[in-house]
């Protein structure tokens, strides 16, 4: 059986090479979503992750699918994408109209993950200077965007949606090259997708992951909101 966390102490997990091989990750229950707790687990590459109407379960699947900055692919139609067209990218300018447009479900009758506890935690995340997200405008309407957490020079991307075509991935774009010019290290991408992959992504052991972890998190700046201009620079 997976270990349950008492709340009422403090953040305390058990190291990630306990997690199962199946369900590929799955370490601990119960906790709290309080920043405390968040913070800890992401620290050691571990997040939440669970459905409405079950206790708080933790991951740290193995191996981690990552994105480093510097070797993100960008395709030639998505270049041209991000060179041509009508769009605006915002930093941090409406993290409850991501968050809440990521929970929609994918397909008519589907659940989300991001459950209203969910939503309230990272909304507080995000006022604490943690959680942010990279939202993609067009015509006036938000029409794709992410949100994910930074600790130190790690980012760890949540959840992205698009409403238009290729909106999320310019997102994406514009997130990795503000995370190369702020000299984050690391994309923490948490599981592994054929569209993650697409973009740059691969497969590392945990054990490596959780190890640059240690050097990455070090809080070296202040959590603080991204600047509204910090993608405003065309595509080059």
């Amino acid at each position: 059986m997976i270990p349950w966390l008492d709340e009422a102490h403090r953040p305390a997990f058990p190291p990630t090479s306990r997690a199962t091989r199946r369900p590929n990750g799955l370490l601990a229950a119960g906790g709290a979503l309080t920043p405390d707790w968040l913070l800890a687990a992401y620290r050691r590459g571990i997040f939440p992750w669970f459905s409405d109407g079950e206790p708080i379960l933790w991951w740290s699947p193995d191996p981690r699918m990552v994105v480093f900055p510097d070797q993100v692919r960008i395709t030639r139609s998505l270049r041209k994408t991000l060179r041509n067209s009508a769009y605006e990218v915002r930093l941090d300018h409406d993290f409850a109209a991501v968050i809440k447009a990521c929970a929609e479900p994918r397909e008519p009758g589907g659940g989300t993950w991001i459950t209203p506890a969910i939503q309230a935690a990272y909304l507080r995340m995000h006022e604490l200077g943690y959680a942010h997200c990279v939202e993609t405008w067009i015509d006036g309407e938000l029409a794709g965007g992410l949100y994910g957490i930074a600790i130190g020079r790690a980012f760890y991307g949540e959840s992205m949606f698009s409403r238009r075509t290729d909106t999320s991935k310019i997102a994406f774009a514009h997130l990795t090259r503000f995370l190369l010019q702020h000299d984050f290290r690391v994309l923490d991408c948490q599981m592994t997708t054929q569209h993650l992959s697409s973009l740059g992504g691969r497969e590392i052991p945990r054990e490596a992951f959780v190890r640059m972890l240690g050097e990455l998190t070090r809080e070296d700046r202040p959590p603080a909101r991204w600047p509204q201009d910090g993608a405003q620079a065309p595509w080059t």
